[in-house]
This record gives structure tokens, C-alpha cells and sequence, in this order.
């Protein structure tokens, strides 16, 4: 009850702000500064607190302004665009800034250059990414932040380069950013060697030869929308050393070399649109896949099918599916403290969206199962618009399985319940 009531009292004041000088109309001008306030709490309603917890079984609680502008004047070739977030962390007990996205851009005709800090969104996933490689934020996904947060930027180069014959997107990154995983001290997870808690981890450095790149080629044929994607860099979650994976005394964690190489269609289908992906992805660093503590090569595909009803009822499903490669060598090697995964680890999610009140409230459900390892996680939401400025959002994020060291029943005693409040401006 002590978090709940702290949560109040930082949420109710914020709400007075907000409610309290913007019911009423304010006649400006356009500004060129958009953005808006918000505040974010998720709290765990397990009772027991992972290690090293500094708020109890608070998980997320922030108070954040979003700053962003942009200009691209009529008459001119270059444009700037910059969003900032600058937050007070209730969890860390700080102050932070997040430089979400500013780049440069260069527009012409047939192409198109932007240099800077991008979000990128590849593939025809609906929270399943297979040739979207960039990296994503899932300690975000999971503490209940807007879906908005799950992607990180990336200081990078893209040129566009349109074409009635085939169009093209190529992006080269030359720091490496990984993915950000669940923490310790927020998240109850999964760990075969608990007693060893001083981990180094190695990032690859910014060096040419550690660059990244990719690129997708993507046009219609016939009634298909057909992307073709090439990556050549490194996994985003970290594989693991040890000295002797049976009994190890020293751990560390690197990233491994990787290549994707796939495939994208998407089309009119049924009343509704259907969609398939593929992508092969080469562990450059463990072709063999004898080495336990870096993933085997895979071959990672879905396919997926959505329809809008009337009264503005929306479904929607994916069947996604792992195929492990080596898997005798797998099995072979696998130490003792690591789960044992089946050669094909599979997904199914089903999407429901329901819109009220004049499309004001907005209803939705997302849901993954895994038959394989019989586990799920539920993302039940609802969020109603009180303005056209205002917005207030119930979720949460419910996690279950048969077993605590599978992807998602690791997170048994993460179940947790959000709210958020956003002014835009």
C-alpha cells in the first residue's frame, strides 16, 4: 500500500495540472515546439521483490516532457528534425535525458539522405520481429510504457533511393546498440548461474570493421508488397563465456557476429490483410553450433492475417515459429543449468481492438502463447481520449507458464499493472 499511495501522490497533483488549466479553450498560434507531459507508473503485484530491489515492487515511475520540432522550409532541399525527453526517474531517484531522435535530411526526387539519430520499423510483424533487427527496448515493453518506447534510435546514415523497377532502403550504423534487457533490481528473471554475480560485458567498438549495415529492397508485384531484407552485424542479446559451462567460476557476456538474410509479402486477403515473413539468421560466430553459450543459426518465420469488422472492431493473429539448425550439435552440448529448447519454439498471438464512445475509448487485448513451452503473457489496455489533447491509459502485463526458465514464464513474479496520463501540446 506504501507504493500505491506514493504513486498517488505524485499522479493526483500532476492530473490538477493537467485537467485544471486546459479545460478551458486557449487561442494561440501554431508553435513550432510539439510535445507533451506525461506521467507512467507500473507497479508489481507479486509480493515478493526481485534482487537487489531499490522501490519495492515499484517498477516504473516517471514524470516526462517530450520536446520535438522540425523544419523544412518550402523552398529548400534540407530539413532538421529533433525529439527530446527529459524524465525523473521515481525508481533510480534521478534526473535523465533521452535524445530520442534528431537528424538531418536531404530530399530529393528519386532519393533521399537523413543523417542522425532514426527509429527504424522493418518487416510486416505485429510485435514479432524477425527482419527488424534494431534494437528495442524490452524493460520499456514490459513496465507498461507506451508501445512508442519499445524502439531505440540509432546514430546512422540512410539513403532512400525510389524507383519505378525497385526501390531501396540502406542504412550503415557504426556504434553498436543492443537491446535493453530486463534488469535486475526491477525484474525477476531467469538465471542459470546465480552464485556468479560480477559479469563483464563486451561491446563491440566503433570501428569500421565492426559497422553495421542493412538493406531492404521493397515494390509491389501484381497485388504483393514485397520487401527483401539483407543485415550484417551482430545479436542484439548477449551470448555468454565461461571457463567450464558445468561449473564455471568466471562469467563474461559479448555479442556474436550475425547476417540476416529474408524475405516480406503482404497483400489484400479475405476482407482483411494477410501477411508472411522469413528470415535466415547465420550466427557467424558458431556455425557449428557447438558452442553452448551463443545461439545456433535459425531459421525464423510467421505469417499473419487482419480484419477490421464493423463497429469498429478490429482481430487480428500470427503463427511465428524458430527453426533451430545443428540441432543434434545443440543437444550435444547443452550444459546442465541450461533449459533445454525443442527444435521448433513457436508463438501464436491473437489481437482484439475495440473502439467506444465515438472512438474515444479504445479497448484492446494482446496475447502471447507458446505451445512448445507452454507458456503466455496477456496485455490487456484500455485508454479513453478526454480531449483531443488528453489521454489516459489502464493496462497490464500478465506473464504465466509451466516452467521459470522459459522466455516468458521466467517472468512468473513480474505481473503488473500501468497507468499513464499524457498531455499533448
Amino acid at each position: 500500500m506504501d507504493k500505491i499511495n506514493k504513486i498517488l501522490y505524485f499522479t493526483l497533483p500532476f492530473l490538477v495540472l493537467v485537467f485544471g488549466p486546459w479545460t478551458y479553450p486557449i487561442y494561440a498560434q501554431e508553435s513550432p515546439i510539439h510535445g507533451f507531459l506525461q506521467t507512467n507508473y507500473s507497479v508489481r503485484v507479486a509480493d515478493g521483490n526481485p534482487q537487489g530491489a531499490k522501490q519495492g515492487n515499484l517498477i516504473l515511475g516517471e514524470e516526462r516532457i517530450q520536446l520535438k520540432g522540425s523544419l523544412y522550409p518550402s523552398k529548400s532541399k534540407i530539413g532538421v528534425f529533433v525529439k527530446s525527453d527529459f524524465y525523473r526517474d521515481e525508481v533510480e531517484e534521478d534526473f535523465n535525458v533521452d535524445f530520442r531522435e534528431g537528424y538531418l535530411d536531404l530530399r530529393e526526387d528519386k532519393f533521399g539522405l537523413r543523417v542522425g539519430r532514426q527509429i527504424y520499423t522493418w518487416g510486416v510483424g505485429d510485435l514479432l520481429f524477425i527482419n527488424d533487427v534494431f534494437p528495442k527496448d524490452w524493460e520499456a515493453f514490459y513496465s507498461g510504457r507506451p508501445l512508442e518506447y519499445l524502439k531505440i534510435g540509432t546514430d546512422s546514415v540512410k539513403l532512400d533511393i525510389y524507383s519505378d523497377i525497385v526501390s531501396m532502403e540502406a542504412i550503415a550504423i557504426p556504434s553498436f546498440v543492443p537491446d535493453d534487457l530486463p534488469s535486475q533490481g526491477r525484474f525477476h528473471f531467469f538465471d542459470p548461474y546465480p552464485a556468479i554475480t560480477y559479469r563483464e560485458i563486451d561491446k563491440p567498438g566503433t570501428t569500421f570493421r565492426n559497422s553495421e549495415c542493412a538493406l531492404r529492397l521493397y515494390r509491389y508485384i501484381g497485388d504483393f508488397d514485397i520487401g527483401v531484407y539483407f543485415y550484417k552485424g551482430f545479436f542484439r542479446s548477449p551470448a555468454m563465456k565461461a571457463d567450464n559451462f558445468t561449473s564455471p567460476s568466471t562469467i563474461s557476456h559479448f555479442y556474436p557476429e550475425l547476417s540476416v538474410y529474408g524475405l516480406s509479402a503482404q497483400r489484400s486477403a479475405f476482407g482483411g490483410v494477410a501477411n508472411t515473413e522469413y528470415g535466415y539468421y547465420d550466427s557467424l560466430n558458431d556455425r557449428g553450433g557447438e558452442d553452448p553459450g551463443v545461439d545456433n543459426s535459425q531459421s525464423r518465420f510467421l505469417a499473419g492475417y487482419q480484419r477490421a469488422f464493423p463497429d469498429d472492431f478490429t482481430v487480428g493473429m500470427q503463427y511465428y515459429g524458430e527453426w533451430i539448425h545443428q540441432y543434434s550439435q545443440y543437444k550435444d552440448n547443452l550444459p546442465p543449468a541450461f533449459p533445454k529448447k525443442d527444435r521448433l519454439h513457436q508463438y501464436i498471438t491473437l489481437r482484439f481492438t475495440k473502439l467506444l464512445k465515438y472512438q474515444a475509448l479504445k479497448l484492446s487485448l494482446f496475447s502471447f502463447y507458446s505451445p512448445d513451452e507452454n507458456d503466455y503473457f496477456l496485455i490487456p489496455e484500455m485508454s479513453y481520449n478526454f480531449t483531443d489533447n488528453l489521454q489516459a491509459t489502464l493496462g497490464a502485463n500478465i506473464f504465466g507458464g509451466a516452467n521459470d526458465n522459459s522466455m516468458l514464464g521466467q517472468h512468473n513474479k513480474n505481473d503488473n499493472i500501468y497507468t499513464a496520463v499524457r498531455y499533448n501540446f
